[in-house]
């Protein structure tokens, strides 16, 4: 190779930003994957695609070279994989890298469960998500550029436990985007355990610190929705959620999650032209069998459809939950 176009090369290499749409072309210019790390690529059960990895291995580097980021782990997320797999087995799509001790594990996780509303229907099945936006309201993962931020806790009401109504805190784990995850934070999207209180009722307990302004607190009973459906955020079993939260608690650190906007449009393309094998693209074959081709709802064409329908939503104050007996 001539010496001129060696050096022009070299230079568009390191002028290429590290986000958005140009992080897939970053991602292949990283060095080959440690022997310990590439036992663990794939797109078997438990092992994560090289794409994913690529990505979250190059947004992890530029953190950590901007100073962002000092946390000796990183997460990556793949949400074309299955909730279950076909025998019925929890599907894991959450990854905890951590090369520093050539740790790696990968866990369950939820993804959003969508809408389905009069003039759009943008909701996902159980096991697999074909519908993916950035929209706010929209209860849909959204691919891209994620870092952690603090730690926040939200009491949810009481439930019974071991005869007692005991109060449930649900510590909450923000994320903050860039690109087309700018508004992670507008959405409220980060990550929790995968427990919510379906509320049935409320009673009077005026000491309780959570009591509202008449001395009353919801009640309920405790559900467990490990890797199902959420309302957009990212969601792990409770013993998960509680390893994750303690390693970045303090202690910010990246997430990237897979797939992004151009990677859902480019799959469905390649699926309408029945090009996708030779295409070098990735979607778990699995889900795709299930869904066909996958769809991201574009923000400036979803909002109008959600803010049309909460204004068509009735008026007034939200009705209380009634008196349990």
């Amino acid at each position: 190779m001539p010496l001129r176009t060696l050096f022009l090369t070299i230079t568009a290499m390191i002028l290429i930003p590290l986000s958005g749409s140009h992080l897939s072309r970053a991602a292949e210019q990283t060095p080959e994957f440690p022997a310990w790390l590439r036992v663990h690529v794939g797109t078997g059960e438990g092992k994560i695609a090289p794409v994913v990895l690529k990505r979250a291995r190059a947004l992890y580097r530029r953190k950590v070279d901007e100073g962002a980021v000092k946390n000796a782990c990183y997460f990556a997320m793949d949400a074309t994989r299955p909730s279950r797999d076909g025998s019925g087995k929890l599907g894991r799509r959450f990854y905890i890298i951590c090369e520093a001790d050539k740790s790696f594990r990968a866990t369950t996780s939820g993804y959003g469960n969508g809408r389905k509303l009069r003039r759009a229907n943008f909701s996902n099945g159980r096991r697999c998500a074909k519908n993916f936006s950035n929209a706010e309201g929209s209860n849909l993962t959204s691919g891209g550029v994620y870092m952690t931020a603090e730690v926040r806790e939200s009491f949810k009401g009481y439930y019974r436990r071991s005869g007692k109504k005991t109060p449930f805190v649900r510590p909450f784990l923000p994320f903050v985007g860039e690109g087309d995850t700018a508004n992670a934070w507008e959405r409220a999207i980060g990550g929790h355990q995968a427990v919510g209180l379906r509320k049935r009722c409320r009673y009077k307990n005026p000491k309780s610190p959570y009591a509202d302004e008449e001395g009353y607190v919801p009640f309920g009973k405790l559900v467990n929705y490990t890797s199902g459906r959420s309302n957009g955020c990212t969601t792990w079993s409770p013993s998960d959620s509680s390893k994750i939260i303690a390693m970045v608690h303090d202690n910010p650190t990246t997430l990237y999650m897979y797939p992004e906007s151009g990677d859902i449009d480019a799959v469905a393309k390649a699926v309408k032209t029945k090009s996708l094998s030779r295409s070098g693209l990735y979607w778990n074959t699995a889900c795709l069998r299930l869904i066909s081709s996958p769809k991201f709802w574009p923000l400036e064409t979803l909002q109008p459809i959600i803010n049309e329908w909460r204004d068509a939503l009735p008026k007034g104050k939200p009705r209380p939950l009634p008196i349990c007996k």
